[in-house]
């Protein structure tokens, strides 16, 4: 199965497939047909009809061609027999070598099934570009008319290599394979319980059905085998984890966590309760806590989290909250002392008795701000460490680290989550934020070792946000959207315009954008293949400019330097004060737009998606995103969920140049997208959208993994059934064998699935 292709089927060949990535045997079976064609019953030639999509088995009586009239080639017409009735078959040839191809291959007498659909031309039937395949002059009538009725498979293809090509040269390796040397990595009870072919069973009726049925069930037990191995993996992740015990963080009457419950000035919803609820019982518990905590915009996650780490603090340990940018790790150590108030001072004059000490790490700080933080950390004088990747560093140590919280989770792999797990005297407990809704069955996929809580109620009184989309060309539109923003920043509120580039200039023509001029401060962008959940661009883009059939001619695309100098430019705003803010910026820079746009001396904030998350400022009440159709719709929620945080009335305009439809058009997918998010604020449906519009190696993060996805035939979408049947079997089994030591065929194949870096795709979003 591992055996090179170059080997198996010479240098040549070999180069051609390698194209599709396929290296190996194991490759090459592993590459399945992107769907399969019932070809139905066949057809005699007395009932063919126009429009009919028909096969038949007939001999060639003639074979004729004649060059075309304008342009290069022949029209080669075949004429094809039942021995009573005749029927034309009509190919365009685009050469004369592709004529003697057809001459040799089909000479009269013939014996072939014709495949295709039925036209007309001059009033008389015809069949343009079918298939035909020729028929072995050995077979029966019944053993021809049973080859022709199986599947037609259509594998994906490349240059020098047609479907038809790939299967024959995939069935010739697999029928030199003894089932033996196909092992089944689902036990043998687990697909007697669920009813499923075995593995190698299933693979040859993958590739070579007899009938559309055993298409089916191969479909269906290779899927579950699939969502069997990533679940079986996360299951073992989960064991291990727990394991390793951690130690009991109980909580403690009249402690920073009661003090802190009593100062708060609103009552906390009955989710932030029953979470909270949840999590305390499990930091009081000594097997380690693995918890995913996702909730819509502005739920309170944060504050669920605080709790959590007051908790910690009471029990004697510490808490570290990592963040990916730093804008995000300086706007949580500033909300969070907020939060505390005297209760983060600790051992300073006019904190309270029980007071910690809240301390913040990034990389970019002075050597004497670093040693004071690293000293209060190491001491234990700090419970609350708040940082970037500079906490992942080797140097960084902690007195009794308790609690790891990761904000924003797929912007960090398992290597850098370990990293600071690593640093606790006994495993930490954990818990993972996520502000970008994860529909449950990609919850199921992704996080399987983690214990999902949701937080949907918003607490009380969030302003209403309304959304418009505004068509770019439109000047009323617009001259109208910077007169609202003029409007609301008279009125002492803030604005955000979000850009999806920092510069116009970057790159040359035929790059990306996102990989010439990304925000170094958007992980998400860095990390993300163009297209996916969270990218800047959801649709490719070539170096600044835009064009997806969609928008008509290049066009460039909005950025930061560019756009503050055209609103400074403006009537609407003038003398209206605009800041910027992007990662190629310096972290004192950062910090000076952000204090000064949250003071109001600059109310208009260009930036770019910098502040997807996490910035909090309660006076701004508009978004403007430019270039609105470059994102997706789990960004595009992100973004709008900067606005409408206090008690102001939010209004957020997605501008995009796509043009709008006429009545009874349909909108472009581009601008269906931006239609769904103005009309819902609500992220879980906007995340099932998503999901649904876009391809599931996007949403998984497969697609850099070379092969396009790791999933090949299970569909997050669709399969939520099996997902939670494969989880189920996979947890019991691990229960029984945690180690795999009695299924040595299911510890390989979870050590392929995950090869390379791809036990790290597992633990992104």
């Amino acid at each position: 199965m591992d055996r090179s292709l170059r080997l198996a089927l010479g240098d040549s060949q070999a180069k051609k497939f390698a194209r599709l990535g396929l290296v190996t045997v194991r490759d090459l079976l592993e590459h399945y047909p992107r769907r399969a064609v019932d070809p139905g019953e066949l057809t005699d030639l007395s009932k063919v009809e126009v429009g009919r999509h028909v096969m038949v088995i007939v001999e060639i009586a003639s074979l004729t061609s004649r060059q075309r009239r304008a342009g290069r080639g022949a029209v080669v017409t075949i004429e094809v027999t039942d021995g009573t009735r005749r029927l034309p078959l009509v190919y365009f040839a685009p050469h004369q070598g592709r004529v003697a191809y057809l001459e040799q291959r089909l000479p009269v007498g013939r014996r072939v099934t014709v495949d295709g659909k039925v036209g007309m031309n001059n009033g008389r039937l015809q069949i343009v570009h079918p298939r035909i395949d020729v028929v072995d002059s050995g077979l029966s009538d019944a053993e021809i008319e049973a080859q022709a009725q199986r599947p037609r498979l259509l594998y994906g293809q490349t240059r020098g290599l047609t479907s038809e090509r790939i299967g024959a040269t995939l069935r010739g390796q697999l029928d030199r394979l003894r089932d033996e040397d196909l092992p089944d990595p689902v036990p043998f009870e687990v697909r007697m319980s669920e009813g499923l072919l075995g593995h190698a069973t299933a693979l040859r009726a993958l590739h070579e059905p007899e009938t559309f049925r055993d298409f089916l069930a191969a479909q269906d037990a290779l899927r579950f085998e699939e969502a069997f191995v990533l679940q079986a993996a996360m299951a073992r992740r989960r064991a291990e984890a727990a394991a390793d015990p951690a130690t009991a963080r109980p909580t403690r009457m009249q402690g920073l966590l009661d003090a802190f419950d009593a100062s708060l000035p609103f009552v906390l919803t009955a989710g932030q309760l029953d979470v909270g609820g949840v999590i305390s019982a499990e930091l009081a518990g000594t097997v380690p806590m693995h918890r995913l905590l996702q909730g819509e915009v502005g739920s309170g996650k944060t504050l669920v989290a605080l709790r959590a780490m007051l908790q910690v603090v009471d029990a004697g340990g510490q808490a570290a909250l990592l963040a990916p940018t730093e804008v995000l790790a300086a706007q949580h150590e500033r909300s969070i002392r907020a939060m505390l108030g005297p209760l983060a001072e600790g051992g300073m004059l006019g904190g309270a008795d029980d007071a910690t000490r809240v301390v913040l790490l990034t990389g970019s700080m002075s050597a004497g701000q670093r040693r004071k933080a690293l000293a209060e950390a190491a001491g234990g004088s700090a419970g609350i460490v708040i940082g970037t990747h500079a906490l992942l560093q080797e140097h960084v140590q902690f007195a009794d680290l308790g609690l790891v919280v990761v904000d924003e989770q797929h912007r960090f792999g398992v290597e850098q989550r370990d990293a600071l797990r690593a640093k606790g005297r006994t495993a930490p407990h954990l818990l993972v934020m996520t502000a970008t809704p994860i529909p449950r069955t990609v919850a199921m996929t992704i996080f399987g070792d983690l214990e999902v809580s949701t937080l949907r109620d918003v607490p009380a009184g969030r302003a209403a946000v309304e959304t418009f989309v505004v068509p770019e060309h439109n000047e009323r539109w617009t001259d109208r959207m910077w007169q609202r923003v003029a409007e609301e920043v008279a009125q002492g509120r803030r604005a955000y315009v979000v850009c999806p580039r920092i510069s116009a200039s970057a790159g040359e023509a035929g790059e990306d954008f996102t990989a010439v001029d990304p925000d170094p401060d958007d992980a998400a962008a860095l990390a993300a293949p163009v297209g996916a959940a969270g990218s800047p661009s959801a649709i490719p883009a070539v170096s600044g400019h835009a064009d997806d059939g969609e928008h008509g001619p290049v066009r460039e695309l909005a950025s930061v330097e560019a756009v503050v100098e055209r609103l400074r430019t403006l009537p609407a705003l003038a003398g209206v004060p605009i800041g910027a803010l992007h990662g190629r910026l310096a972290a004192e820079e950062k910090e000076s737009a952000m204090a000064a746009f949250a003071s109001g001396e600059t109310p208009v904030l260009v930036s770019t998606t910098v502040v997807e998350v996490g910035v909090d400022v309660a006076e701004a009440s508009v978004m403007v995103v430019l270039d609105a159709d470059r994102f997706g719709l789990s960004q595009l929620h992100q973004l709008r969920g900067r606005i409408g945080r206090g008690a102001l009335p939010g209004v957020c305009f997605a501008v995009c140049p796509l043009p709008f439809p006429g009545r009874n058009e349909a909108p472009s997918p581009s601008l269906e997208r931006l239609l769904t998010f103005a009309g819902t604020r609500d992220g879980f449906a906007l995340a099932e959208a998503d999901l649904v519009q876009r391809r599931e190696g996007d949403v998984l993060g497969a697609a850099q993994h070379g092969r396009g996805s790791t999933l090949r035939l299970l569909r997050v979408v669709t399969d939520e059934k099996v997902i939670v049947a494969a989880r189920d079997a996979a947890r019991a089994l691990v229960a029984q064998d945690p180690t795999f030591a009695e299924h040595p065929d299911l510890a390989a194949a979870i050590e392929r699935t995950l090869e390379g870096d791809r036990e790290e795709f597992l633990e992104r979003g």
